[in-house]
């Protein structure tokens, strides 16, 4: 009998779970970054110490792939200029990245990261994931958008 096999199938939710979190606090601090600024390592504290795993007025936030968030977050920020790109290549005509809100580009900057950066991440969890994310900020129309662009940024990028 293999000491992995029990742990393996309840461990796939709770990792999925915890990636989940990490998607949505990473949207969360990207979004903070762009309307404070500020540096990247006191923001990425913030999150760890006080935010993840954390009760805060009466809401809990979900314990999250740290790791996960903290690549999320700084590989967004490092490779922005790459990911504005494929953003931006992908708007429609007239539109540009400044025209969008912040949580929206926050949402897409980070399913961009992933698409870019992650090609151990399949696609479509990505796609999926960020769509639910934008679905918790958003109607159907902008989590449709965020469907229709990310998943034309993965044609461009993984073929």
């Amino acid at each position: 009998m293999s000491d992995t096999s029990p742990a393996s199938p309840s461990s796939t939710p709770d990792r999925s779970q915890a990636r989940s979190a990490a998607r949505l606090a990473a949207v969360q601090a990207l979004y903070q970054r762009e309307m404070e600024g500020g540096e990247l390592a006191p923001l990425l504290h913030e999150f760890h110490q006080h935010r993840i795993g954390q009760v805060i007025e009466d809401a809990h936030y979900a314990d999250a792939d740290v790791d996960f968030f903290d690549d999320v977050v700084s590989g967004a920020v490092a490779r922005g200029d790459d990911i504005d790109a494929a953003i931006t290549a992908r708007l429609a005509k007239g539109w540009t990245l400044a025209r969008l809100d912040k949580p929206m580009k926050a949402i897409l900057r980070a399913g961009s990261y992933e698409l870019i950066a992650r090609p151990d991440v399949p696609h479509a969890s990505v796609i999926s994931e960020y769509v639910d994310v934008a679905k918790a900020f958003y109607d159907k129309k902008e989590s449709g958008f965020v469907n229709g662009l990310l998943d034309a940024i993965a044609k461009d990028v993984r073929g």
